[in-house]
């Protein structure tokens, strides 16, 4: 199969939860078999990878893409609204590099606004392949704290919408994102149904064996009030008659951070290896958040053997559940601080047993290869028989 991924970037070229997946769908998608050509971005003004170097970092040199195009982002200037015309322009720019093989393809996986212009020239009576678009947690439709927030939503709901009506099917991560997909009049039988994954190397470092004492939390992020971080901060804050220690992973400003001796900042951590490192000397993640995709950062813990407290929204409840951890029905800091508190207190057999079946669950449930498996076998099944 001959697939084109359109996509604003790839990791480590550009960071991001879109440009993750991106990349891991790049790589498995031709590890499965099929010929990808991929088309991405790097940030305005940076150098764009040759082909060999990013073959070089999806596959260390054991195997390559069919074709990479890289492009450099535009840069508009800073209007309200920039990045939504920076997104058209260059999905234009795009759309010129694939209009002349465009039927060369059995399908075209579009991420975010790469394919905008291309299913623009689709409405206008285009012969193309089936085109799927993926605007991964739907946020735009979900709730936000902050005018400026509030803003940015308005402004990407009219063009989100507009992409996913003309692109023959909508892929959502299922859950709650399916639900908010159907409801701005997504027809349920355009929806492919896709999670995403992680890869087998997390599985190979060793879980956690036991219980810490005290029993240590953990938070990697960014301070962004949808995150529930104020809400966080505040339950903290009122445990200090609780034997427990909260590590944050990410860019904190001195302003935003808790003084306490039970409460660190490692600052931005990119690598892996250290990440892991973090992540194994802790026992339960927290991500109190008021909307969220389908966070790899869960999936990362639960391979590395932590229980999970998060929010019951987007696709969360398909990774955590009563077995491997606690989700809150909604963001205060009563809630987190109960959820906290019912770690605290839990014996350590159950939270070991919380503990072992997160690694349990992504092995059987989210590991990339099978992941992929499934798509390719659903896109013949379900795409190329239309």
């Amino acid at each position: 199969m001959k697939i084109a991924l359109l996509t604003d970037g790839i990791m480590p070229y550009i960071l991001g939860g879109m440009q993750k997946h991106s990349a891991f769908l790049a790589k498995y998608l031709t590890l499965n078999g099929c010929k990808v050509s991929l088309f991405h971005c790097v940030n305005n003004g940076c150098e764009i990878p040759s082909s060999k170097d990013v073959n070089e970092v999806l596959f260390n040199g054991t195997n390559e893409l069919h074709k990479i195009v890289g492009l450099e982002f535009p840069e508009l200037k800073k209007i309200p609204g920039h990045y939504i015309r920076e997104s058209f322009r260059y999905s234009e720019e795009i759309y010129e590099e694939i209009r002349s093989e465009i039927n060369d393809y059995d399908f075209i996986y579009v991420k975010g606004f790469s394919g905008w212009k291309l299913l623009q020239e689709k409405k206008n009576n285009l012969k193309t392949p089936p085109i799927g678009i993926n605007f991964h947690g739907m946020n735009m439709f979900l709730p936000v704290k902050g005018v400026k927030s509030r803003l940015s939503q308005f402004l990407f709901r009219n063009p989100v919408s507009f992409n996913m009506k003309y692109s023959d099917f909508v892929f959502s991560y299922g859950g709650f994102v399916t639900n908010t997909i159907e409801k701005t009049g997504i027809n349920n039988n355009k929806i492919i149904e896709l999670p995403t994954g992680i890869e087998e190397e997390w599985l190979k470092e060793d879980a956690v064996k036991s219980v810490s004492d005290p029993i240590r939390f953990i938070f990697i992020g960014r301070y962004d009030l949808v995150k529930g971080i104020k809400e966080l901060n505040q339950a903290i804050l009122e445990m200090k008659d609780y034997s427990f220690h909260f590590s944050f992973i990410g860019p904190f400003q001195e302003k935003n951070k808790i003084i306490a001796n039970n409460v660190s900042y490692e600052g931005t951590v990119n690598e892996n290896s250290i990440i892991k490192k973090h992540l194994s000397c802790s026992d339960v993640l927290v991500l109190p958040s008021y909307s969220e995709g389908m966070p790899n950062v869960i999936l990362e813990a639960m391979a590395s053997g932590l229980a999970i407290l998060a929010t019951n929204v987007g696709a969360v409840s398909l990774m955590v559940n009563n077995e491997n951890g606690l989700l809150l029905n909604h963001v205060s800091s009563s809630s987190i601080k109960m959820g906290l508190i019912k770690f605290i207190e839990m014996n350590d057999v159950d939270l070991m047993h919380m503990k072992d079946k997160s690694r349990i669950l992504v092995e059987r449930d989210f590991l990339w290869s099978n992941i992929i498996n499934n798509l390719v076998t659903e896109l013949t099944e379900k795409v190329l028989k239309q």
